[in-house]
């Protein structure tokens, strides 16, 4: 009884078969078949390679959303070379209402020299390649969000001859919170000091001649400190050509979430304009000398999340490729077989002219002579 249900089972699944095997007395191998078969077969392996590789990459899916979060502090990184003493400059930060000054304990002033060793030339110069190219080929930001964590921060390196210049400069570095409201991160001649009316700078000590805002930015961020990703003035050198110099910077900052494979953070993106002038009051043009970042907080929050395709889209590509490959050259051939075989047929019927067979009254035939048993001996 289990034989029989078991032959039935066999036989209803046989007829399920969709896929019918031809037997191989049937079947006829050709030269041209096989060469287009190999021509299929180095295609297939050739496609599901770059599938392959398509497969293991990532790429980057940008979100935008409201960003609703306003009562959180901003961080700001920075590090900025001076060409002036430490004692004659002063940095802080004002904000929109001008009723908060940001005090900047969080930053250090270091004597340095002004000049580069040749290592940090290098290190800078290749910063001023790497921004001229975000410019050009704005997908380079996606690599660089991967890539995040793998390379060390934009610094300079440490000086080796330190003995052999003396410090004419003053690296501020560090960093400090703010208010996320527009604000003014400004360096300036004097340092700061308390004033019930607003803002002021102890700057009548300092002469006049000794103004130098030339300076070198080596890394400016907002957000969460994220070592490898590179930010739009990292790398900016300006030399001043007067003594009374404006360097200003309008600044938009974007709060990012970044989701990759390797880290999650929350960060800023930050687009920038500058703009340089020399401070003349005769000549109408008003103000400070100085550095000026000024810096405007986005109502738009962008979440940048790296993803991957899935195995089951992997997968169905992959069919696709190997069956689109066998049924197009599958047509291919056929179509070119039939072509061939109507031009190989006229050419044949071409071959065989006709021949007259003449008759006893002098008339003519064109069809051909019929073949007996008596014209063959």
């Amino acid at each position: 009884m289990r034989r029989l249900n078991r032959k039935k089972t066999l036989n209803l699944m046989k007829e399920l078969d969709a896929f019918p095997k031809v037997p191989e007395s049937y079947v006829e191998t050709s030269a041209s078949g096989g060469t287009v078969s190999l021509i299929a077969f180095t295609t297939i392996a050739f496609l599901t390679i770059m599938e392959f590789m398509v497969y293991q990459d990532t790429w980057m899916k940008y979100e935008y959303e409201v960003d609703k979060d306003f009562t959180s502090k901003l961080r700001i990184n920075i590090d900025i070379t001076v060409a002036m003493r430490c004692q004659y400059v002063g940095a802080d930060v004002l904000d929109l209402a001008e009723t908060m000054v940001a005090s900047a304990d969080g930053l250090i002033y270091e004597p340095v020299p002004f000049e580069l060793t040749p290592q940090q030339k290098e290190l800078q110069r290749m910063l001023q390649i790497i921004q001229s190219r975000l410019q050009e080929e704005h997908s380079l930001q996606d690599v660089i969000f991967k890539s995040a964590f793998k390379s060390a921060s934009t610094a300079p390196p440490p000086r080796e001859d330190n003995s052999l210049q003396s410090p004419d400069a003053c690296r501020i570095h560090g960093h400090l919170y703010v208010n996320k409201v527009a604000g003014n991160f400004h360096i300036t001649v004097g340092k700061a000091i308390p004033h019930p009316r607003g803002h002021a700078h102890l700057a009548a000590l300092v002469s006049h001649e000794s103004y130098n805002f030339s300076h070198r930015i080596d890394h400016l961020s907002f957000g969460e400190l994220i070592p490898g990703i590179i930010n739009p003035l990292d790398g900016t050198e300006k030399i001043a050509s007067d003594h009374n110099q404006m360097f200003q910077y309008f600044i938009t900052v974007v709060p990012t979430k970044l989701h990759t494979y390797k880290i999650s953070a929350e960060t800023h993106q930050f687009s920038v304009t500058e703009r340089e002038r020399v401070i003349n009051h005769a000549a109408g043009s008003h103000g400070v000398s100085g550095i000026f970042m000024k810096y405007d907080i986005s109502s738009l929050m962008v979440t940048v999340t790296e993803e991957h395709m899935p195995f089951w889209q992997f997968l169905v590509r992959l069919c696709g490729i190997i069956g689109g490959i066998f049924s197009t050259t599958g047509i291919l051939h056929g179509f070119g077989r039939f072509v061939a075989e109507i031009i190989f047929c006229r050419f044949r019927l071409g071959s065989y002219r006709s021949t007259s067979v003449p008759f006893p009254d002098g008339h003519t035939s064109n069809h051909l002579p019929l073949i007996t048993e008596n014209s063959t001996h």
